[in-house]
């Protein structure tokens, strides 16, 4: 634990950090504006044609930022994994020259994604009170909806990472794996919508559709369904959280396992 957290270790992950968004917004104009922009158009594009040509939502109470929160917490998975998969690779030169933790270099990615959702919260926020969305006590709890998220995503970064070492395809298999991913979560569409329980059961057991359900009851409306809501069981109420841990621990012993080969196969 003191070596994990050693001064040395906290000066390289900021360096890291602060390197990554250098590079990822280097000859941009607007810069890291474009860590806003991104999610709020891909907000205004889903809003004209999902509530006002569809007209899905119109039942759900502050459904802009029912919808808002939504993306925001699923681009936040996105940009955790996408930028964690390649980030062994893009370090090759500085593992073959300089031994330091190879965790560091993917934790750094996620850091990054961390404050740009940080940023996206603001926004969030300043809907919330053109909306005039109403505060209540269960918003203190969207940080453990942000930590399960997190800690999931994190868990699949260590694993996506050291296995594109090794295997280069496993870029395109994901980038598949999140479209589908986006669609299958209710992230545009209120699960309320699937007239099926037994779907809306199995949709809610992915750890990801989970939390963003409990983090819309917890912000916006304590009308969106949730595992508490349609689970009887506490056992299938926990299942996203154990999975989650199981990734977690997963992707850490793989991560370990194949770190000490980066150096040859990068």
């Amino acid at each position: 634990m003191d070596r994990i957290l050693s001064k040395k270790n906290r000066v390289l992950l900021t360096e890291l950090v602060r390197t990554d968004f250098k590079l990822r917004y280097q000859g941009s104009v607007l810069g890291y504006t474009w860590s806003l922009l991104k999610p709020l158009l891909l907000f205004v594009i889903l809003y004209i044609v999902f509530v006002y040509f569809l007209k899905i939502g119109k039942d759900v109470p502050h459904y802009p930022v029912y919808l808002l929160l939504g993306i925001v917490l699923w681009n936040f998975f996105n940009e955790i994994t996408s930028q964690s998969l390649s980030s062994i690779v893009g370090r090759g030169d500085l593992i073959r020259k300089i031994r330091i933790p190879r965790w560091i270099i993917v934790f750094s990615s996620s850091i990054s994604a961390l404050i740009n959702l940080c940023l996206n919260l603001i926004v969030v926020g300043i809907f919330m009170v053109i909306n005039q969305v109403p505060l209540s006590p269960s918003i203190l709890l969207l940080p453990f909806n942000i930590v399960e998220i997190y800690l999931f995503a994190l868990g699949l970064s260590l694993f996506l990472s050291a296995a594109y070492v090794k295997f280069r395809d496993v870029s395109y298999v994901w980038e598949v794996v999140l479209q589908a991913g986006f669609y299958a979560t209710p992230i545009i569409y209120p699960l309320s919508m699937i007239t099926s329980d037994f779907v809306q059961k199995l949709l809610l057991l992915s750890p990801i559709a989970q939390a963003v359900q409990d983090a819309r009851y917890n912000v916006v409306t304590h009308q969106a369904v949730t595992s508490s809501s349609i689970f009887e069981s506490f056992l299938y109420v926990a299942l996203p959280m154990i999975i989650v841990v199981a990734i977690l621990l997963g992707g850490i012993a793989y991560f370990r396992k194949e770190s000490k080969y980066f150096a040859e196969n990068i």
